[in-house]
């Protein structure tokens, strides 16, 4: 069997991209699928989650196995029949760390597999990915810059300006720049080699 999913960006605009991808394919193939379909950049890390009908995240299922134990449950040890038991089950989908990528996948219908096609493949495109990940509120607070890591803009907003009001002229007025001590003891003996 043939599950259709379709996978959507969380932006402001619409985009989505339909994937078919067979029942006995694992979360990780369904990974690359989404890689493919909205030409997702790198090698980053990435999650499924499982997710109930209001998109609420549930247990993440990892691309790598990041417990203590080294036994968790990773992409490819999930099939899709598990990850999305009958129509309409849901599954969010995270790709990136600095710049996050969000997606909410949702099974459409089980259709027949089709003879000479490499699944997973992407069936229906509807808007233009943007070049970088979009933003949760869909803006940029108002600032104007863009930034991967904006919890630092706000760290450092001020920090030139803290160092222009800031003199470092010669704080140390008992220390003479211009006069060179001499006379350190230094006593080196000399080795005899006879």
């Amino acid at each position: 069997m043939v599950y259709k999913i379709r996978v959507i960006l969380d932006a402001k605009d619409t985009i989505f991209r339909d994937i078919e991808i067979k029942d006995k394919q694992t979360l990780w193939n369904l990974h690359l699928g989404i890689k493919s379909a909205f030409s997702l950049p790198g090698e980053e890390l990435s999650s499924f989650y499982f997710s109930d009908d209001e998109w609420n995240e549930g247990n993440a299922v990892p691309l790598e196995d990041m417990s203590d134990e080294g036994d968790g449950e990773i992409m490819s040890d999930v099939y899709l029949n598990e990850g999305f038991p009958a129509v309409g089950s849901k599954m969010r989908f995270q790709y990136g760390f600095i710049d996050l990528w969000e997606f909410f996948c949702e099974l459409l219908e089980i259709n027949d597999e089709k003879p000479a096609v490499n699944y997973p493949i992407t069936v229906y495109r509807f808007g233009n990915v943007p070049l970088k990940a979009p933003s949760k509120s869909g803006n940029d607070n108002g600032k104007g810059k863009k930034s991967a890591m904006p919890f630092m803009d706000d760290d450092f907003d001020d920090f030139d300006a803290e160092f222009k009001e800031t003199s470092f002229e010669d704080e140390d007025d008992d220390y003479n720049d211009d006069e060179e001590e001499t006379g350190y003891n230094d006593v080196f003996e000399e080795d005899d080699e006879d």
